[in-house]
């Protein structure tokens, strides 16, 4: 039986609400937008780091996969990819050994099932610049603000504040600043965020 994008999305919601069910410093995120919208990954967990889950199920292509891959590996910590059997053998070829692997398969033909194959690494490699991306434009001005910079600076367009924040200001700091924004936000888009009581 193959594996349907859907029904990954689904049992990977289920494990990850389990997992984190007492950690109110958890936020669980659909389709969240990397890079401008260059791709968007399936699943984000925001809490200490920035996990990113990509769902490949047996239904789907890995045509996308190799522009997903350089994207998500400007921005995540930690990537995982799921997939259904039939694309096992091409992702182990594909992904970056750093990225964690989990097998998506029918037990009886009944119910799925998801295995860890390799667990995922840290991401020695964020790119400043690139986190840079996630910030709405007061969050830019508040780091701004925050570093005493030139008040000409909230003049310029995005893109050159990206440009200079991702200068001066270490990545080790940019990410917890990221992590604190994208948790802080109360107006995602509807069907994005999933809280972890359900609202």
């Amino acid at each position: 039986m193959k594996t349907r994008d859907i029904d990954i999305r689904d049992i990977l919601h289920r494990e990850l609400d389990k997992e984190f069910a007492y950690d109110i410093d958890t936020l669980i995120i659909d389709e969240l937008g990397v890079c401008q919208g260059e791709a968007r990954i399936d699943i984000a967990v925001v809490n200490g780091s920035l996990h990113g889950y990509e769902i490949k199920s047996d239904k789907d292509t890995l045509g996308r996969l190799p522009g997903q891959i350089e994207t998500y590996n400007r921005v995540f910590d930690t990537v995982t990819i799921v997939t259904g059997s039939e694309h096992l053998d091409k992702v182990f070829s594909l992904v970056p050994g750093w990225w964690g692997i989990s097998l998506a398969t029918y037990v009886d033909s009944l119910d799925l099932f998801l295995q860890p194959v390799r667990n995922p690494q840290i991401n020695d490699n964020v790119d400043a610049f690139s986190l840079t991306q996630f910030l709405w434009r007061e969050e830019l001005l508040h780091l701004v603000q925050r570093y005493e910079l030139d008040k000409k600076v909230n003049k310029l367009p995005r893109f050159k504040i990206w440009d200079l924040l991702a200068e001066i200001v270490p990545v080790s700091e940019l990410k917890v600043y990221v992590r604190a924004c994208l948790k802080k936000r109360q107006n995602w888009r509807p069907g994005v965020q999933r809280t972890l009581n359900g609202d």
